[in-house]
């Protein structure tokens, strides 16, 4: 996901190791007491100022990842809660399965970087449909600009919700008026500096959950020069990762319970999720990030990476990199990389080889890694996935 660069000095290598270590002995001890310098709330001004300041040039990526490609997200979720208290700071990538994540972990803050300034920008077109929607129902018919469902209520579960708008029909008046209720949203009430650009790109966004509806798929082509055809496989949508589950069959997304949104809502009202343009190989965003963070007392708590990792292998030395760039946040001995590791050979039917998932959702303590990388077991994008652990497959696997 990110630009080549120039080979990494051996001296910084040997930095991340006693960095690691420093880390794992201040922050396991000292965090969850200055916890609470973390704000509360920020205000628009501040959210806005915090995601200029953190965010760096933005840079390519060859596809435009409105959702997921990810089936097993919500695996690690039953682990993720039952090792991590809430509390703390959460770090992503990507479009909203952050959002699951960030109800299961309740942290104080999230940070989600992205090569992609459009990544930012529908981050924040989800932050105006979350805030102008009180409740499940009301943000998938704002987000797909279709009338709300009759029948719905409270209890209805993710496969009701998304059926039910799977069989409604989009509005064409609707979008329009939503479109621009959102604008608005952003840019009256927040008073965020968005420029034409940037409106431009959250149309662009917009356009292609209305045209798609709840089967927008991470393949889905808009038109833009250059991306239609690229993708031939099979790709889930929208509404079939919103109705994923763990291996045990439990429904665990952001959209699984009003319980779930609520709480994602109230990170987003009181501005703390923040979406940030970065490089995780690059100069400035994650130091930046590190450097707010250890400021304001906190630890990080889990960093989704999705498969991000497998390309900075494939950049020469970005992966040492970013590694440099991961030592340098505040870290304990729970705080741990998420990762999605794709035709893993683990998920496989014993009687006739079948693969299992596509994607394999993985764990791996931080600070494990950095001793690694820093003790020369870290060459290749394999040894990355060794250090790894996938949760139990589903019982028909095992």
């Amino acid at each position: 996901m990110t630009p080549c660069h120039p080979p990494m000095h051996t001296t910084m290598m040997r930095r991340i190791g006693k960095i690691a270590a420093i880390a794992a002995l201040s922050f396991a001890y000292t965090a969850p007491a200055r916890a609470q310098s973390l704000p509360n709330r920020l205000s628009d001004d501040e959210f806005w100022r915090l995601i200029g300041d953190l965010s760096e040039a933005g840079g390519y990526f060859r596809s435009d990842n409105f959702v997921s490609n990810e089936t097993t997200f919500q695996y690690v979720v039953p682990e993720l809660q039952k090792s991590h208290a809430s509390g703390g700071v959460y770090l992503g990538v990507g479009p909203d399965q952050n959002f699951t994540y960030i109800v299961a972990l309740k942290p104080r803050m999230a940070i989600i970087t992205d090569i992609r300034r459009q990544n930012m920008l529908e981050h924040l077109m989800y932050k105006a449909v979350i805030e102008l929607s009180p409740t499940r129902a009301d943000f998938v018919a704002l987000l797909f600009s279709r009338p709300k469902p009759a029948g719905l209520s409270d209890t209805t579960g993710a496969p009701g919700l998304m059926q039910a708008f799977l069989a409604a029909p989009s509005d064409s008046v609707l979008y329009r008026r939503n479109l621009a209720t959102i604008k608005d949203q952003l840019v009256m009430r927040h008073r965020f500096a968005l420029t034409a650009d940037d409106l431009s790109s959250i149309t662009y966004v917009y356009d292609a959950f209305f045209n798609a509806g709840p089967d927008l798929t991470y393949s889905f082509a808009s038109g833009r020069q250059g991306r239609a055809g690229y993708f031939g496989r099979r790709m889930p949508s929208y509404a079939e990762l919103m109705t994923e589950s763990d291996a045990l069959g439990m429904h665990r997304s952001y959209l699984a319970t009003e319980d779930n949104y609520r709480a994602l809502r109230d990170l987003e009202v009181s501005n703390l999720i923040l979406p940030i343009v970065g490089d995780f190989a690059g100069d400035k965003a994650l130091k930046a990030v590190g450097t707010y963070l250890k400021q304001h007392g906190a630890t990080v708590t889990a960093f989704y990476t999705s498969n991000v990792e497998q390309y900075l292998f494939q950049q020469a030395d970005d992966w040492k990199r970013f590694f440099a760039n991961v030592a340098t946040l505040p870290l304990d001995a729970k705080s741990v990389f998420i990762r999605a590791v794709f035709n893993y050979m683990g998920f496989r039917d014993p009687s006739s080889g079948t693969p299992g998932p596509r994607s394999t959702t993985m764990l791996s303590p931080i600070l494990d890694v950095l001793k690694a990388v820093d003790d020369g077991k870290i060459q290749t994008y394999y040894d990355v996935i060794q250090l790894s652990t996938a949760p139990a497959p589903p019982p028909e696997q095992r």
